[in-house]
């Protein structure tokens, strides 16, 4: 990579934008990552705007972290929350900044930003005029111009207010996009993209966390079970998949109480699934019993996120370590083997495959 430095101050305005966000005054670099590379959101700590951006490249194992701020001159704000890459454009979301940036993903560097938001969680493209962006503490899924960073409706959610709802992750099938409806809420709910219209739902358990399509259309969510004294309920968690032409459960899978799934993946061929229980499991799409033993054993830390390599099916395993020290990554080939562990930012959360 080429890096020329500019050493010119970039003065950015002390705007109210999230959290205890302050814009300070940093130099800027000049980034030229093109090919094949894996981007790390690192949440940062709820109102300390400290959330940043890495990049890894998995054929020369070397980390940059700070790419946003880096090549912006700017922070990138408060709670990082998701990316998707699309014709070309990163799309990275910050949930208590309000914002969703779109960057060149070869030079970081913004293009442009779609603001006013509540709360953002996910992006979904409908085409490329139109996407949606899921909310927590809000109960409308925001529908925007990308081209024109622009906010131009909403889809009212039923039954969900502003206080005590969520809508998350989001899945499509043929012209109907699936999203789970995680705090407070037990739903998966099917949206017409034509009209923007919640058309059907179906209840599983407390808080499905995660949403994911499998090779053979078949959806997959897990519930967290809620928590003790949550005036929501608790209860063990479970495992779904979910038919997504017939829109119904086919197979659900439970947990112990008190277990923690989270973070359902799959690998690039969709036909495997991963997540999160402590230790990292893995499972055959097909399957029918919850596998007797992990992928990876837990190892007395905080497992926070997780993603399979799309081409080689390496998997790589966020470590937030104690949510304030720089969080570490973790990656390992599909036959458990450590290839290669890496610093990135505070609280590691999220990925997206370049």
């Amino acid at each position: 990579m080429s890096r020329r430095v500019v050493h010119t101050l970039v003065l950015m305005l002390a705007i109210a934008f999230g959290g205890c966000m302050k814009w300070d005054y940093i130099y800027t670099e000049d980034f030229n990552e093109s090919g094949r590379g894996l981007f790390c959101l690192n949440e940062g700590n709820f109102q300390y705007g400290n959330a940043t951006l890495s990049y890894y490249n998995p054929a020369t194992k070397r980390v940059e972290n700070e790419v946003f701020a880096r090549a912006n001159g700017m922070k990138l704000g408060d709670v990082a929350q998701s990316m998707i890459i699309r014709n070309g454009v990163g799309w990275v979301v910050v949930n208590n900044s309000h914002v969703v940036f779109a960057i060149d993903p070869n030079t970081f560097k913004e293009k442009g930003r779609i603001t006013n938001l509540t709360s953002p969680r996910y992006i979904h493209f409908v085409s490329d005029e139109k996407a949606y962006i899921t909310q927590i503490w809000d109960n409308r899924i925001f529908i925007v111009n990308p081209k024109r960073y622009e906010i131009i409706g909403y889809i009212e959610v039923p039954n969900m207010t502003k206080e005590s709802g969520s809508t998350e992750q989001m899945v499509q099938y043929g012209k109907y996009l699936y999203v789970n409806c995680w705090s407070y809420q037990n739903r998966i709910i099917k949206i017409d993209t034509e009209t923007d219209k919640v058309v059907d739902e179906f209840v599983v358990g407390i808080q499905p966390t995660s949403l994911v399509m499998d090779c053979n259309n078949k959806l997959w969510t897990v519930t967290d079970g809620g928590y003790t004294d949550s005036p929501y309920g608790n209860e063990a968690p479970a495992l779904y998949r979910i038919d997504a032409e017939k829109f119904e459960i086919e197979r659900c899978f439970y947990f112990e109480f008190g277990d923690t799934p989270s973070e359902v993946q799959l690998n690039g061929a969709k036909d495997k699934i991963y997540w999160l229980n402590d230790d990292v499991w893995e499972m055959d799409v097909t399957a029918e019993y919850l596998p007797a033993e992990p992928f990876l054993p837990y190892n007395g830390t905080i497992y926070y996120g997780l993603t399979t390599d799309p081409e080689s099916g390496d998997v790589y395993i966020a470590d937030a370590i104690d949510y304030q020290q720089q969080g570490m990554i973790y990656r390992y080939s599909k036959e458990r083997e450590l290839i290669d562990k890496f610093y990135v930012g505070v609280t590691p959360g999220a990925f997206c495959w370049k």
